[in-house]
């Protein structure tokens, strides 16, 4: 069977990294996937990607900006659309989640209510009723957030699935198995405190509270386990286990 890729955008903290690990060993942990199971390619140090030989794909949060347009994130546009195209499993995590947004005619931008930092609760909207990854979830959930950018305007075709207080976006499917979400399933209670601990200072030039923010992180579960529905349905969709619906038979409701 073959690997789930991840694409490495770039990384945490340094203090953070030596401490707890870096974006793609959250996201196997997220995933409960060994690493024979998983291929990492780091775009940002000119790794290629592979022409073929994966069974889905997730792009990994990074600390760059996508309004950067870094010659790496970039020359990633063309593979989100192939994969799309070709309806490989796509997962895009908050910078990937941004990206993808990009890569299929969105906008991104500086988010106008200020940077989401911290846990925070996620409403699922209607739309997703049907959807194979959030089509379960509970009509609210926490989940970590960190964020100074957002997307504006989804894709022409995109479904939003999820919104916060404050960001409409948090979550969107395009096509019938490629999904972005703005929040961090990878992210546990401590990786989000020391991603507090780290932006305090600019926080608080935001006018945020870094310390109730940081009293506020709380467990996830529900968030942190679509990582792991996530990499069932890449590696198993062909097969009678793989959950509700192939990605030929997820039905798409019109975006609103």
């Amino acid at each position: 069977m073959d690997p789930v890729l991840i694409i490495k955008t770039g990384t945490t903290f340094s203090g953070t990294r030596e401490t707890f690990g870096d974006f793609e060993d959250w996201i196997l942990r997220g995933m409960s996937c060994s690493g024979l199971n998983a291929r990492v390619v780091n775009v940002c140090l000119g790794e290629s990607v592979p022409e073929g030989g994966i069974s889905g794909v997730v792009i990994a949060g990074s600390h760059a900006m996508v309004t950067d347009q870094a010659p790496w994130s970039e020359g990633l546009a063309p593979w989100i659309r192939r994969w799309i195209d070709n309806r490989t499993p796509l997962l895009g995590i908050c910078y990937g989640h941004q990206l993808m947004a990009h890569a299929m005619g969105g906008r991104v931008g500086e988010h106008s209510g200020g940077p989401e930092i911290g846990t925070i609760r996620i409403s699922i909207r209607p739309e997703a009723d049907l959807d194979l990854m959030f089509g379960d979830q509970p009509s609210e959930f926490s989940a970590h957030v960190t964020h100074w950018q957002t997307v504006l305007r989804l894709p022409a075709g995109a479904v939003c699935l999820a919104e916060s207080d404050i960001e409409p976006h948090h979550a969107f499917r395009i096509g019938p198995c490629a999904w972005g979400v703005q929040f961090h399933p990878e992210f546990c209670e401590e990786v989000m405190r020391a991603y507090v601990d780290a932006q305090a200072v600019a926080m608080a030039a935001r006018g945020l509270d870094a310390a109730a923010v940081r009293a506020g992180v709380r467990p996830t579960p529900d968030s942190a386990g679509l990582l792991n529905r996530f990499y069932k349905f890449a590696r198993f969709r062909d097969q009678r286990s793989a959950g509700r619906r192939s990605c030929r038979m997820v039905s798409l409701p019109q975006s609103t």
